[in-house]
């Protein structure tokens, strides 16, 4: 079939992925104050969806090998969807904060599916193929961030973006159904899942490249910010440099995706893109105030991360299954551990009194990734591919 219509499908779906995630951030002031809770009740809005991104990521390939990834990415987007809808309506906290764990379920559970419909369907281009659909989680990001608060200011506070992104996700889910209807009605992964690879070192070496990749960027977006307003710039000022390492993202990481399918090894763009990452941190330690090289450099460095790790997983199998056993547990044990990145480095700054140590531990972070990125050589993956490494067995049914 043709695979330009199932490029754009990935792209949609991924659309949906992070606006109830990030779209929240910009309006936690006015959720606290319409609903009357506290910072770390508001703040459970952000920190649930992360969770359940890491818990739910497991469980992603019985879903897929019981009714094929087709259907399955269709059911996970509605999720996030339908329930993303209903707490934007849902009246009093309680009810808001409960609604938000199943849209983090639905964000986990397509988080996951979308590998393996890449292997299904482009198992010639993966890295392309991944970066479109890493494309669409970041330019959703974007979108939501941006658009938020010029949409609580046009409707009914909060909760007009968040049902206007609820909507959106619905036409989105659609779209998915319709790009991808030539397929099959019932395209199976494999008869029955493969359990999640515990005891492979390459599986475990996914997860601490997720886990160091993922913690700098969430602890970035979290405190880069204040720490420059600690500095002595302004609010606005040191927003803006999240705004220009966010938006490099998004080109950088297409670019690179589809440069590392047809040039070089993957493990020199990962090993290069983690390094000139660590270089960044240490100047913004270092030489503060270059802050806009750094963030330029962040930016460039970040792009490219998230999409050639998510190809991993693609590169050390052989069969879908075995993708989204491996994704299913590089998701679901990277999610869930740097979702405390934040909270922790939050910690350490209340501990010393200053951002110092917190940039130190991300210094620290990015230099770990340097470490495991290198060593992902054409030669692990490729015996990952024909020896135990990979999940030997299916689960019972």
């Amino acid at each position: 079939m043709r695979r330009g219509p199932l490029l754009v499908a990935l792209f949609l779906a991924a659309l949906t992925l992070r606006p109830q995630l990030v779209g929240v951030g910009p309006l936690l002031p006015s959720i606290k104050s319409d609903l009357g809770v506290s910072h770390a009740v508001a703040g459970l809005l952000g920190t649930i969806p992360v969770l359940c991104m890491g818990l739910f990521a497991p469980p992603a390939p019985y879903l897929v090998a019981r009714a094929g990834s087709r259907l399955a990415v269709v059911a996970a987007v509605l999720a996030v969807a339908t329930f993303g809808v209903a707490r934007a309506l849902v009246p009093g906290a309680a009810g808001v904060v409960l609604l938000t764990v199943p849209v983090g379920i639905g964000m986990g559970l397509a988080g996951a599916m979308l590998p393996v419909a890449v292997k299904e369907r482009f198992a010639d281009r993966p890295g392309f193929a991944t970066g479109v659909y890493t494309a669409g989680m970041t330019v959703g990001s974007a979108v939501a961030a941006a658009a938020a608060v010029p949409l609580a200011h046009l409707g009914n506070g909060w909760r007009t973006p968040l049902l206007v992104f609820g909507c959106v996700s619905l036409v989105l889910a659609a779209t998915w159904y319709v790009l991808t209807r030539d397929e099959p009605a019932h395209v199976r992964v494999e008869t029955r899942p493969l359990r999640l690879p515990l005891t492979s070192p390459l599986a475990w070496r996914l997860v601490a490249a997720f886990f160091f990749m993922s913690s700098v960027f969430y602890g970035l977006n979290s405190w880069l910010s204040d720490s420059y307003v600690e500095r002595g710039w302004s609010q606005s000022s040191a927003g803006a440099l999240l705004a220009i390492l966010n938006t490099l993202t998004i080109p950088v990481g297409f670019a690179v995706a589809w440069l590392a399918d047809h040039r070089g090894q993957r493990r020199i763009w990962l090993a290069g893109a983690a390094s000139l990452q660590l270089a960044a941190l240490v100047g913004v330690v270092t030489v503060p105030s270059a802050g806009w090289l750094w963030a330029v450099a962040l930016g460039v460095a970040i792009g490219p991360l998230f999409p050639l790790t998510m190809t991993l997983p693609l590169d050390a199998t052989t069969r879908p299954a075995e993708v989204a056993s491996l994704a299913g547990m590089m998701l679901g044990v990277g999610y869930t551990l740097s979702a405390t990145s934040p909270l922790i480095l939050g910690a350490i700054r209340d501990l010393t009194g200053g951002f110092s140590a917190v940039l130190w531990t991300l210094v620290g972070l990015a230099a770990a990734l340097v470490v495991v990125d290198a060593s992902f050589s054409p030669e692990r993956l490729g015996a990952a591919r024909s020896s135990g490494e990979r999940p030997p067995r299916a689960a019972s049914t």
